[in-house]
């Protein structure tokens, strides 16, 4: 059967562009992965600007789609010559500025440059709408107020996603999600927030540009519509060798907030997801807007316009990997040797016998500056009273705090906004241990959260659901039906309730966290070298 649909050209192939690896993969009309391919790759830090070079992004394409083609080649035999149906999607935000050939203007300017701070500061009080430092607008507006040449010469904005999904098919499109992280969208209206668009054309109206702002945008699409087909130039370029035919459809661009929430069926209301690897960040589906902006807080949408409130935190894993790599060199020094995982397993473990409120210690797991409260650098930090605890448990359990201690700073703010919240659908390295930092998570947010066995999947998979979506959908749909019916229906998943016990412990040991900042920002000035 796995033969035949790849062989018929009815396999759906997802390609997504993360930070540290371009993975490929292929699924059939199941869902089920069938092959994939990845490429791994790294940003530079050029002139100040974190970028992706442009030679780097066509060759790392080709490179991951040239490694699933031998991968599919080795496992059936067979030779990839076209797909059912394709999805593009990428990491979000960022500015990426093209000429009126197309051409790009200037180097890829990553979401991880902290370069915008005036224009999003401003932006946000035009708008009262909180504006944040990576989104392409904000990139856009801190070229005009630098005053920038290429700005002039602009006929189209878009995200690396986009950009891909232009070479493939030749269509400027974006999927809604991912426009979400260009500039504010109206959930009612599925497009740009007309009224902030016309703020800003008038703010920059001085400037005479020779365009305005709806004109060099990409058109928004939401999830299952049509987004152009890959034309012959799109397969040469995926496929230099020549054996991918041209014709299937592409679905909208996404970004990997996007594809996260459809890769963990997280797009219904009063649903989210937390990711936790070396950033952590909630995705919650919101019922009802918030009632004001916070800079804590961003709002973006679900693959179909739906508002999300996004909680992004720079650190999670980072200090946690630190100290296991201390305790296994110990067991060295002392004639023992662990593998990472089984020394992960362990101490994951034993924190489960700790207080609930970590004896009162405390961790600060800041290797990077944290917008949610207020701090440009971090100085990674542990602290605690004389008379703490400070026992094993009690150790590694304030670390596991620590790696989602600011996110829940940001998500107390939904909470004090009643924001509803029925289902959490954890995924990332920080849940491989089945039951820890999975309980330890639902008492920081007071919410059920369910670990599922395609959470590793990621946004490849979870781009090519949304490909699958645009071809196999019965008609009048929502992915959110899909998505139960067709995708998650009787997969394995695993879900914990808060401990009112775990709550109180985690609420405790936030208040000594939070009157501890202003000793990690004593840290940051007085660690500078």
């Amino acid at each position: 059967m796995q033969v035949e649909t790849i062989k018929n050209g009815k396999a759906i192939l997802g390609i997504e562009f993360g930070s540290t690896r371009i993975k490929s993969v292929l699924i059939d009309e199941n869902n089920n992965v069938l092959a994939s391919g990845s490429h791994e790759w790294e940003n530079d830090l050029i002139g100040g600007i974190w970028t992706y070079s442009q030679d780097a992004i066509m060759k790392g394409l080709q490179s991951s789609y040239a490694d699933l083609k031998k991968n599919v080649e080795k496992k059936y035999g067979l030779k990839l010559t076209g797909f059912g149906a394709v999805g593009i999607s990428a990491m979000m935000h960022g500015y990426l500025p093209f000429d009126e050939n197309m051409q790009l203007l200037v180097p890829f300017r990553t979401w991880r440059n902290t370069i915008t701070g005036e224009a999003a500061q401003k932006l946000t009080k035009l708008f009262k709408f909180n504006m944040p430092q990576r989104w392409s607008l904000s990139h856009l507006y801190q070229a005009i107020l630098n005053g920038e040449s290429h700005v002039s010469d602009i006929r189209f904005l878009t995200t690396l996603a986009g950009w891909i999904h232009f070479l493939l098919t030749g269509e400027k499109v974006l999927g809604i999600g991912d426009a979400s992280g260009m500039m504010p969208i109206d959930s009612d209206t599925l497009d740009y927030n007309a009224s902030m668009v016309a703020a800003f054309d008038k703010l920059v109206a001085e400037k005479n540009y020779p365009w305005k702002l709806n004109e060099i945008l990409p058109r928004v699409l939401c999830a299952g519509q049509d987004a152009g087909n890959l034309t012959p130039e799109g397969a040469l370029l995926l496929d230099p060798a020549g054996d991918l035919k041209a014709g299937c459809p592409v679905c909208p661009p996404e970004g990997d907030a996007g594809t996260g929430m459809v890769a963990t069926n997280s797009v219904r209301a009063r649903t989210g997801n937390v990711s936790a690897g070396t950033s952590i960040f909630s995705m919650i589906v919101l019922e009802k807007p918030l009632s004001k902006y916070y800079p804590e807080i961003d709002i973006v949408t679900t693959p179909t316009g739906k508002q999300v409130g996004m909680v992004h935190c720079n650190s999670c894993s980072s200090d946690i990997n630190a100290w296991i790599s201390l305790f296994r060199e110990f067991g060295e020094v002392m004639g023992c040797s662990f593998s990472s995982g089984e020394v992960f397993k362990k101490l994951f473990q034993i924190s489960l016998e700790g207080d609930k409120d970590c004896g009162g210690i405390v961790s600060f797991n800041y290797f990077a500056g944290e917008p949610v409260t207020g701090l440009e650098e971090g100085r990674p930090m542990l602290l605690r009273r004389p008379d703490a605890t400070m026992n094993i448990a009690n150790f590694m359990r304030a670390q596991i705090y620590a790696s989602m201690e600011t996110l829940k700073y940001g998500m107390e703010i939904m909470n004090a906004e009643h924001v509803a919240i029925d289902q959490v659908y954890g995924h990332g390295g920080l849940f491989k241990t089945p039951g820890v930092a999975q309980s330890y998570l639902a008492a920081a947010i007071h919410a059920p959260v369910t670990v599922m066995e395609t959470a590793g999947e990621g946004g490849a998979w979870g781009i090519a659901v949304l490909a699958g979506y645009r071809i196999f959908r019965k008609e009048n749909q929502t992915l959110e039906d899909y998505l139960d019916n067709q995708v998650f229906s009787g997969m394995a998943q695993s879900t914990i309730v808060p401990d009112p016990t775990d709550e109180a412990g985690f609420d405790a040991y936030m208040k000594r966290f939070v009157s501890c900042i202003p000793a990690q920002k004593a840290a940051v000035d007085g660690l500078k070298n």
